[in-house]
Parts: C-alpha cells; sequence; structure tokens
C-alpha cells in the first residue's frame, strides 16, 4: 500500500516538475525571440510534454495519432496553420487596417493573419497565458506531425509508402471527392494513424468546415509533409515572437484601453456615482435572465423557464435571440463591443430603466440614486483576468483630471472549470483559490452559498480550487493528487486567483475600492478529467450546461437586487 502511494505521489511530483519545466522554458524561449519546435531549442518542451501526458492530449506518448487531442487542437488555432512552416506572435500591429483577412478560431477568439503560403501571425493581446496556450497545443500538433512522419518514410532517401502516396493524391485532386474516393482515402488515411478505418470515420466531420469539407485528410496531408521536410530536407519549422510583443507584455496595454472605454461609458451614461456590481459571465446570461420574461411571454406560456433558455442557447433560434436583445437595449442595456484588443465584450445594465419583469420588485422600493448598475464582463483567459480586473477597479481620471473612485458594491465570478468529483453540469462552489505550482493561497468570503442552490436536481460541491496554468497541461496524477490531498480541491480553473489578487490589492491595499465589496464566485462542471472519456477533449457540455448557468446566475442576481 505503502509502495503504491509512492508511486502515486512520485508521478505526480514528476508531472507537477514537468510542467514547471515548460513554463520556465517557454518564458526563455519568448526572452530569446525564436526557437525550432523541432529542433535542438524546443526538446525540453517536447520531453516535458510526453512526461506529462496531459488527460486531453490523449494518446500524444504513444505511436498511434490522437485524434480527438488533435480536433481540441485544431479548433483553437487558425484554419491553416498545419501548412504554415514559420509562426510569428505578434502583439497588435495593425494587421486589422491591411489588405489581410483576420482568421479567428472557432474556440478561441483571438485574431489571426496568412501572411504567405508559408506564415501564420498569431495576435497575442490577452497575455502570457495565451502564450503558454498557444506553445503548449503546437508542440503537441508538431509531436503528432512527426508520428505521421515516421509511419510513412520508408529510407533515408524520403521514399513514402503507398497509403502516404494515395492520400495525397486525393489531398491534391482539385476535384471534390466523392463517397467512394472519400472513403479510400480515409482507408489508407487509418494505416497512416495507426487507427482503425471506423475511428477516422468518426471524427472526419468533426474536422469539416464551410472552407474545407475534407479538412481532416489535409491537417493529416500537411502535418507530414512538413514534417518529412524537416526530416529529410532539414527545413525546420520556426516560432518566432516579435519585438513589439516581447516589448509590450506585462504592460497591461489592452487592459488600461477596455477597462477606460467601460469607464467613459458609465460617464456618459451618468451611472459612474451609482452603486456597481461586476460580474464575469458569458454575454447572455445575465440579459436572458433579466429581459427573457418580458419579451418572450408568449413563449412562456408553453414552456418552462428552462426549456426557453436551452432554445436560446440553440444558434438555430437567432430571432428568438434577436427579440431578447431589442427589449434588453430598450430597457437598460448597453453593449459595448471590444476594440482595444482584450477580446472581452461587455454589457452595462441601468436597472432604473429595468421597470418590468419578474425580479423588479425587489428594486421597487430603491431610490433611483441607489439602483444598481451591473457590468457584465466576457470570461478573460488566464493571467488576462488580473490585467482587466486590476485595470477596472482602479479609480476612473476623465478628460479634466477629475478622479473618481467607482463605488463597487460587489464582484461576481461564474465561469466554466474542470470537477474532480460530480460530473458535467455539476456546481462548484469555492471557498478558496489556490494557485498551481505554488502555495499562493486566497480565501474569501463567497456571499453565494451550497445550500442557496440544492433542490434543483444539480449536485452541488464547495471546496478549495486550484487555479491552473493552463487547462491543456493538466493529467490524471496531478489531479488525483489535488482531489485527494488536504488541500481538500474540488475543481481546476483558469482565472480565480487571478482576479481574486486583483480584488484583494484593490480593496484591502490599494483602497481604490470600498474593502467591503462582497465577491462571489460559482463555477459549472465543463468537464471531469479524471473521468476516461470526460475531458474537454471529448466534446462540450451541450445543453448540460444551460440548468446551473441560470441558476447560477438567478442566484447572483436576486443577491444584487436584494443588496441595501
Amino acid at each position: 500500500m505503502a509502495k503504491l502511494i509512492l508511486q502515486g505521489r512520485t508521478r505526480a511530483q514528476e508531472s507537477s516538475s514537468a510542467i514547471e519545466r515548460m513554463y520556465i522554458t517557454m518564458r526563455h524561449l519568448f526572452n530569446r525571440g525564436f526557437y525550432k519546435p523541432m529542433g535542438v531549442s524546443g526538446d525540453t518542451l517536447r520531453e516535458a510534454l510526453l512526461i506529462l501526458r496531459p488527460e486531453i492530449y490523449g494518446s500524444v506518448a504513444e505511436e498511434k495519432v490522437e485524434l480527438n487531442g488533435l480536433l481540441y487542437v485544431i479548433d483553437r488555432l487558425p484554419y491553416g496553420i498545419e501548412e504554415c512552416r514559420y509562426i510569428n506572435l505578434t502583439s497588435e500591429e495593425g494587421y486589422k487596417n491591411s489588405h489581410f483577412k483576420a482568421i479567428v478560431p472557432p474556440k478561441r477568439r483571438r485574431n489571426c493573419y496568412r501572411i504567405d503560403e508559408e506564415q501564420m501571425n498569431i495576435e497575442i493581446t490577452r497575455g502570457r497565458s495565451e502564450i503558454y496556450d498557444i506553445l503548449t497545443h503546437l508542440t503537441f500538433l508538431f509531436i503528432e506531425s512527426h508520428k505521421i512522419m515516421n509511419r510513412v518514410v520508408i529510407n533515408e532517401q524520403g521514399n513514402v509508402t503507398r497509403d502516404w502516396q494515395k492520400l495525397e493524391k486525393a489531398v491534391l485532386s482539385s476535384k471534390d471527392l466523392t463517397k467512394a474516393e472519400r472513403e479510400v482515402a480515409l482507408t489508407h488515411t487509418a494505416n497512416i494513424l495507426g487507427r482503425t478505418f471506423e475511428e477516422v470515420s468518426s471524427v472526419y466531420s468533426g474536422f469539416s468546415c464551410i472552407e474545407n469539407k475534407e479538412r481532416f485528410l489535409h491537417i493529416i496531408y500537411w502535418l507530414g509533409k512538413l514534417a518529412i521536410q524537416e526530416s529529410i530536407e532539414d527545413n525546420k519549422r520556426i516560432v518566432t515572437f516579435s519585438p513589439v510583443l516581447r516589448e509590450r507584455l506585462g504592460h497591461h496595454i489592452h487592459g488600461e484601453i477596455w477597462a477606460n472605454t467601460i469607464k467613459n461609458k458609465l460617464e456618459q451614461l451618468d451611472l459612474l456615482e451609482r452603486p456597481i456590481h461586476i460580474i464575469s459571465a458569458n454575454m447572455h446570461s445575465v440579459m436572458n435572465t433579466l429581459y427573457v420574461p418580458i419579451a418572450l411571454k408568449t413563449e412562456l406560456k408553453n414552456k418552462k423557464i428552462f426549456d426557453v433558455y436551452e432554445s436560446l442557447s440553440n444558434k438555430a433560434n437567432d430571432s428568438l435571440r434577436a427579440k431578447v436583445q431589442k427589449i434588453a437595449l430598450q430597457q437598460g442595456m448597453t453593449y459595448i463591443e471590444d476594440q482595444s484588443g482584450a477580446n472581452i465584450n461587455v454589457q452595462i445594465f441601468d436597472t432604473l430603466l429595468y421597470t418590468q419583469g419578474k425580479l423588479k420588485e425587489l428594486i421597487a422600493n430603491i431610490e433611483d440614486k441607489n439602483k444598481p448598475v451591473i457590468i457584465v464582463m466576457d470570461y478573460a483567459f488566464g493571467e488576462q483576468a488580473y490585467e482587466t480586473m486590476d485595470e477596472l477597479l482602479k479609480p476612473y481620471i476623465n478628460k479634466n483630471n477629475t478622479k473618481t473612485h467607482i463605488d463597487v458594491k460587489s464582484i461576481s465570478i461564474m465561469g466554466k472549470a474542470g470537477i474532480l468529483e460530480g460530473g458535467k453540469g455539476d456546481i462548484m462552489i469555492p471557498s478558496a483559490h489556490v494557485f498551481e505550482g505554488t502555495a499562493d493561497n486566497y480565501p474569501f468570503k463567497n456571499e453565494l452559498k451550497k445550500e442557496e442552490l440544492e433542490g434543483n436536481g444539480i449536485d452541488i460541491y464547495d471546496g478549495a480550487m486550484i487555479t491552473v496554468l493552463g487547462t491543456s497541461l493538466q493529467n490524471r496524477d496531478i489531479l488525483k493528487f489535488f482531489h485527494d490531498s488536504t488541500w481538500n480541491v474540488i475543481g481546476l480553473e483558469m482565472e480565480g486567483a487571478h482576479y481574486q489578487k486583483a480584488i484583494q490589492s484593490a480593496s484591502k491595499l490599494r483602497s481604490s475600492i470600498s474593502p467591503e465589496v462582497k465577491v462571489r464566485y460559482a463555477y459549472y462542471a465543463s468537464d471531469n478529467p479524471l473521468e476516461t472519456g470526460s475531458t474537454l477533449a471529448s466534446g462540450g457540455l451541450g445543453t448540460s450546461g444551460v440548468k446551473p448557468t441560470y441558476l447560477i446566475t438567478e442566484k447572483i442576481i436576486e443577491q444584487i437586487f436584494k443588496e441595501k
């Protein structure tokens, strides 16, 4: 028994050490300005990732190519990345005003630009966490590409297998593939990947997109082709960091512009003197909770409220969404589309104009000058949470150099997180955030209580949460250690400690906001990385996230409206 515990502990320590090495290496490479991912300079990153074997990257350490992990990564990187030998990470450097068309990955809001056949530029506006995220994904991608190469190159001269020749013919064909031709190509691809025909057929459609129905075949071909050129012709792929990015990083440039835009708008709307409540959430839950009962009365006659919320989460119901948004804009909501590069859109709700709906009674007796103003900010990414919250909580200095302290009454954070006990759709109520790789911990009094959310058919867990350096780097051994240790960890996410660090410094040290500010944190489970087949790479939440999202949102709004 003791031996088993020691083995598990050693594996967790090994993994923790691998994460630390990855981060130190990535910082070093960033300071250096460039590196070759599959060359000597990329050795440490590759080795650490293979020691770590994160759950999200599945069989990365095995010979067969990992398909679910590949789909997860491809959804977060720009279209065409697999064809590019040169990947350049830049700051916002004016490309949006050029002829280059912005490419935005479906699962990550970031602008990318295809400069030519060989080069992809990726704009970094969300800080170091975004760089870590991209470099980790690229490392995985290049490891997989060399697996493909190893399976198709026969000799040192670069001769390739028949399977590869057939895949190349299908990919380079100028005609659309028939069903029969596609299945022949998938058969050869399955052999190349060390997978069954059934496995490659099942993931094929997940890679398809408007630009290219056969994208799966193209990705496999181009990953293999560049790896072959790298191995046979010594044409190494190179990742570079622009000088402007290296100079700007950590200076809160985007966060400051973003926060000042919000404060400017509050001044224009004459809301700066009113009590402010900040919520970090998505761009639909607060709006829908407030305005669905007003805008969709007809629909609510035949359906329960949660069924309507579920309908609104379906992209096919754009007309219903537009109806809710129209009423919201007429009755107190102001929308700020981000132009700062922070990629965080904002809604401002003036409850003085909220005169209908089931929640209006809660604020009916509050004086107009004391009616709450709610600022909803879209999700930040990792360390960006500190930058944006830190800037938002600073006093506002207007054009006349007048300083105004913002009367922030509460800050609520609602988001998705990995759960270590329970499953998708369950709710976590943290009592503290612990920063991964350190003993830094941020206990706080959470205004949201487990009891308040119980009784709705959803399991609720409370305890500490780990703020990880990157969700894609966690493996079963580390997570099991977190879960079984005396830290009493219930889940993992990427922003909590960063938000709390900004809130504590603003309220306890810098006196930017009141030390009595109330905080609320609640997360709904997007996955359970300790369960096989339940990681983020296994697919999204679907509609199972709707009920917990709105339960948390309703409770946050009720507490804000009841605050005196």
